[in-house]
C-alpha cells in the first residue's frame, strides 16, 4: 500500500484544489445585478433577430468535420516527437509515410472543391 501513497497524495491535493476552484465564484460572486441589461439574453448592444434554430449551411459543417479530422491527425505529432530517438530510421520513414498519406488527402480536399467557400 506504500507504493501507491504518491497517487493518493496526487488525487487529495487535486480534489482539493478543484473543490476550492469551483468553490471561490460562490464567495465573491454577488446575487444582485448592478443594472437590467446583465440579466438580458445578449450583452453585444442589439436586440436579438431572427430565429436560433435557423439552419446553417452544409459548408460550416464540412469544413468543422475536415478540421476535426486534421486535428486529430496532427495529434500523432506529438508522441511521435517525444519517442523519435528511440523508434530511429523506421519510425521517421513510418511518420513520413503518415504525412505523405496526410498530403495527399488534404489535396483531394482542395481538389474537389471541400475548402472553397463559394
Amino acid at each position: 500500500m506504500l507504493e501507491f501513497a504518491p497517487i493518493c497524495i496526487y488525487l487529495v491535493i487535486s480534489l482539493l484544489v478543484s473543490l476550492i476552484l469551483l468553490g471561490l465564484p460562490f464567495l465573491f460572486a454577488s446575487n444582485s445585478s448592478t443594472y437590467p441589461e446583465k440579466l438580458s439574453a445578449y450583452e453585444c448592444g442589439f436586440d436579438p433577430f431572427g430565429d436560433a434554430r435557423s439552419r446553417f449551411d452544409i459548408r460550416f459543417y464540412l469544413v468543422s468535420i475536415l478540421f476535426i479530422i486534421l486535428d486529430l491527425e496532427v495529434t500523432f505529432f506529438f508522441p511521435w516527437a517525444v519517442s523519435l530517438n528511440k523508434i530511429d530510421l523506421f519510425g521517421f520513414w513510418s511518420m513520413m509515410a503518415f504525412l505523405f498519406i496526410l498530403t495527399i488527402g488534404f489535396l483531394y480536399e482542395w481538389k474537389r472543391g471541400a475548402l472553397d467557400w463559394e
